[in-house]
């Protein structure tokens, strides 16, 4: 999917497994895509994080930029690369956790992102759906 397709808001839930711990956290927000340049979107999210009774407000920036040719990328806030935009099997080490998913299932409607991140510091799971909203 182009990334200029998701511009918008979209609603966000999202399910973290961690399996050290067994705790499962769910988060719920927003997602709002908004061009910035003929090269860059901003992806900004904001919403509730929620784990054993507990709620916190969470919020998260990333960037979809335009890389050599036609390819985007998914870049964190402060500019380190991330992943391809759009792919399904992306692997991104991150010091010594490593992270494996990607996007899922791209259309108008709706998509997913999954990771699967294990190491020495991560080892967990976690998918968010994206739906128009």
């Amino acid at each position: 999917m182009d990334p200029q397709g998701v511009l918008g808001t979209w609603r966000l839930a999202r399910t973290v497994r961690d399996h050290r711990t067994g705790t499962v956290y769910t988060a719920e927000g927003t997602a709002r895509f908004t061009q910035e340049g003929p090269e860059r979107i901003r992806w900004a999210e904001e919403g509730t994080l929620s784990w054993d009774g507990t709620r916190s407000p969470f919020t998260r920036t990333l960037f979809i930029v335009r890389g050599e040719g036609e390819t985007w990328r998914v870049v964190f806030e402060d500019g380190r690369d991330f992943h391809p935009w759009g792919q399904q099997d992306v692997t991104h080490p991150c010091r010594a956790d490593l992270y494996r998913g990607g996007v899922q299932d791209p259309c108008e409607a709706g998509w997913s992102i999954t990771w699967d991140v294990t190491g020495p510091a991560k080892d967990y799971a976690m998918s968010t759906r994206y739906v128009r909203g």
